[in-house]
């Protein structure tokens, strides 16, 4: 079963979504749930197809300031060796020397620098994305999704991010040529975030 497939089972979440006002009340501290998020990308394969993947081992945190957007703050730390694309021997190769090289870099972080409320619960958070050892900018466009308290008492905020990368930009350049032209594994990613962050205590 792939990332994209994983079912969430927990109770449907009560109580209203946070808008306007509500905002305000939201500021404080939150802890990125994983097993009701998704961290993931999307690659373009032999030019004709999308493969899907995504992490199941990975930590976050965040600071909303809803009275100012632009002071809160996001920080995810993802083991790469949770990758699973829904085929071993793909995952495998992923985690190899031709590509994320996990036994020497197990680690993928992002750190914001800043948000940019864009208006209607959207924002654009910059931050820096480091892996393999490279260190580069990254902007994720993202849409609050709404806050509730679920059935057993949690405070839940939930946030959708879309970013697009060149991966040979962090040192991702393997690949293989087609005999009909192009090559194997697209240089753009896209990169896909389904969070749900619950207040701390």
């Amino acid at each position: 079963m792939g990332i994209f497939d994983r079912k969430d089972t927990t109770p449907a979440a009560a109580g209203p979504t946070a808008t306007g006002a509500d905002l305000a009340a939201l500021t404080g501290d939150y802890t990125v749930d994983p097993a009701h998020s998704t961290i993931g990308f999307v690659a373009r394969h032999a030019m004709v197809t999308n493969v899907k993947g995504g992490f199941h081992d990975f930590t976050g945190t965040l600071h909303l300031d809803g009275t100012d957007p632009t002071r809160s703050t996001a920080a995810l730390d993802v083991r790469m060796d949770s990758i699973d694309t829904g085929n071993a021997d793909r995952d495998g190769h992923l985690k190899s020397s031709d590509f994320f090289r996990t036994d020497e870099f197990p680690t993928m972080t992002f750190r914001s620098t800043g948000v940019e409320a864009l208006g209607e619960g959207e924002y654009r958070v910059t931050g820096d994305l480091s892996l393999l050892g490279v260190t580069k900018p990254l902007t994720i466009d993202v849409e609050f999704n709404g806050a509730a308290r679920d059935p057993f008492g949690n405070e839940r905020v939930g946030f959708e991010g879309r970013a697009e990368i060149l991966r040979s930009e962090w040192g991702l350049t393997w690949n293989a040529a087609l005999e009909t032209g192009g090559v194997l594994v697209s240089d753009k990613i896209k990169l896909v975030f389904d969070v749900s962050a619950i207040r701390n205590a």
